[in-house]
C-alpha cells in the first residue's frame, strides 16, 4: 500500500498560500480529485491564479503550468533533499484505519501459522506427533533392540512346540539311560532342529498369514524381516549340523534327515489328503536318532524296535491334527483339502480336537508301555 507524500514547497508572496502543506492522499483520492491527472488544463489554470497549491498531484511528481518561473521553481524544489517517509509499520497508520486493520489480519493469520508449524515440529521431536501408525523401536544403545528382535525370534520359531518337542526328547533319552551330557546334547539339538522348522514355515506361509491378518506372526505383520530369518535359519543349521553328529555320525544324519523331512513338508503335499506323511516320517525317524545314539562321532548304537517307530509315526499324525485345528478356518478359505480339514467339517472343530487330543495321549501311553516292555533299541 502505496503513501502520498507531498514536496515541501516554500512559495513566493502573492503567489500561493505562503505556508508550507504535507498533504498524504491515496491513488483513488487522486483520480477523483477535480485536478486529478486526467486534465491537465486545470492543472495550468491552478498553477497560475495558486489557488489550489495541493491539486494536481502524482504518485511522485506535481505538475504544474509550463511557464519558465515555475520550470525554475521545480528545478530548485527538486534540488531540496526530501525529509524521510513516515513510519509505515502495520497498526499505525491513522490516516487509513481499515487498511491497518487488514494488515493487521494478515500478519496475525501469517503469525497463526508460524506458530502451528512450529508446535508441529516440536510435537514430531517430542514424539507426540501423527507420524506413523507403528509404534516407535527401542533404542539399539539401550538394548531395547537387541531384546525386541530376539523376541519377534522366538515367537517366529513357534516356541510351544519346539521346547515341548525338546522336553520330551530330552526326557526319553534320560529313560532310555544315556548319560547326562547326551541328554543335555538331544534336548539342544532337538530345540535347534524345532526351530528351524518354526522359522521355515512362517516364511513360507508369510502371504498367507499376512491375508488372514495373523498377529502373531512377526513375517507376516512386517516386524521380522524374511533376510533377516534366513540368516538366522542358516547359522542354526550350522549350528545343527555338529551339534546332530556329536553323539554319532549314523545318529545325527537321522536326524538331520529328519528335519530336512519336515522342511519339504513345509511345501509339498501339505495341502491335500497326504498332509500327514511328513508328520509320520519326521517322527518315525526320531527313535531312530536316540536308539543309535552315543558320545562321540564314531559312537553306533542298535537299531530301534519296530514297534516304537510306528508308534512315533502314529505319534506325528495325532500331532499333525491337534495342531491343523487352529487353522482350519483359514485353510477352508484357501481351498485346502487336508485329511483334518476334511474331518473337522464333518464333526466340528470343538469334536475334531477332542479325538485328536485323545488319540494322541492313547499313542503316548502306548509308547511308554511298549518301551517299558521290549525298550528303545533291539
Amino acid at each position: 500500500m502505496a503513501r502520498m507524500q507531498r514536496w515541501r514547497r516554500s512559495r513566493p508572496a502573492g503567489e500561493g498560500t505562503g505556508s508550507e502543506e504535507q498533504v498524504e492522499e491515496t491513488p483513488d483520492e487522486q483520480l477523483d480529485h477535480p485536478g486529478g491527472l486526467g486534465d491537465l488544463g486545470d492543472l495550468a489554470e491552478t498553477a497560475q491564479t495558486g489557488e489550489a497549491g495541493e491539486a494536481g498531484a502524482s504518485a511522485d511528481v506535481l505538475v504544474e503550468a509550463p511557464t519558465e518561473d515555475a520550470a525554475d521553481e521545480d528545478l530548485a524544489e527538486a534540488a531540496e533533499p526530501v525529509e524521510p517517509a513516515e513510519d509505515l509499520s502495520p497498526g499505525t497508520d491513522e490516516d487509513d484505519p481499515e487498511l491497518a486493520a487488514e494488515v493487521d489480519a494478515e500478519l496475525s493469520d501469517e503469525d497463526a501459522d508460524l506458530q502451528g508449524l512450529e508446535g508441529d515440529v516440536l510435537d514430531e521431536e517430542a514424539g507426540t506427533g501423527e507420524t506413523d501408525a507403528l509404534p516407535p523401536l527401542p533404542s539399539a544403545s539401550e538394548g531395547g533392540l537387541g531384546n525386541l528382535l530376539a523376541v519377534q525370534l522366538l515367537q517366529a520359531a513357534h516356541a510351544k512346540q519346539a521346547i515341548t518337542t525338546a522336553l520330551v526328547m530330552g526326557l526319553a533319552a534320560a529313560v532310555a539311560g544315556r548319560p547326562a551330557r547326551e541328554t543335555a546334547v538331544v534336548l539342544l539339538t532337538v530345540l535347534v532342529g524345532q526351530t528351524i522348522l518354526g522359522w521355515h514355515n512362517d516364511i513360507v506361509d508369510r502371504q498367507r498369514d499376512q491375508a488372514h491378518g495373523l498377529t502373531g506372526k512377526p513375517v507376516a505383520m512386517g516386524r521380522l524381516s524374511t533376510d533377516t530369518l534366513w540368516y538366522s535359519l542358516f547359522v542354526a543349521a550350522l549350528l545343527l549340523v555338529p551339534l546332530a553328529i556329536t553323539t554319532g555320525i549314523k545318529a545325527g544324519c537321522l536326524y538331520l534327515a529328519s528335519v530336512a523331512v519336515g522342511l519339504l513338508g513345509n511345501v509339498i503335499l501339505r495341502t491335500g489328503f497326504f498332509s500327514w506323511w511328513s508328520w509320520a516320517v519326521s517322527f518315525a525317524l526320531l527313535p531312530a536318532y536316540l536308539s543309535y545314539g552315543g558320545w562321540g562321532g564314531q559312537a553306533e548304537g542298535s537299531p530301534p524296535e519296530p514297534v516304537i517307530v510306528a508308534l512315533a509315526a502314529l505319534l506325528g499324525i495325532g500331532v499333525h491334527f491337534m495342531r491343523a485345528v487352529w487353522g482350519l478356518v483359514a485353510d477352508h478359505e484357501d481351498g485346502w483339502t487336508y485329511l483334518p480339514l476334511k474331518l473337522g467339517l464333518k464333526l466340528g472343530a470343538t469334536r475334531l480336537l477332542a479325538l485328536s487330543t485323545v488319540y494322541t495321549v492313547v499313542v503316548v501311553i502306548l509308547i511308554v508301555v511298549m518301551g517299558a516292555k521290549v525298550g528303545l533299541s533291539q
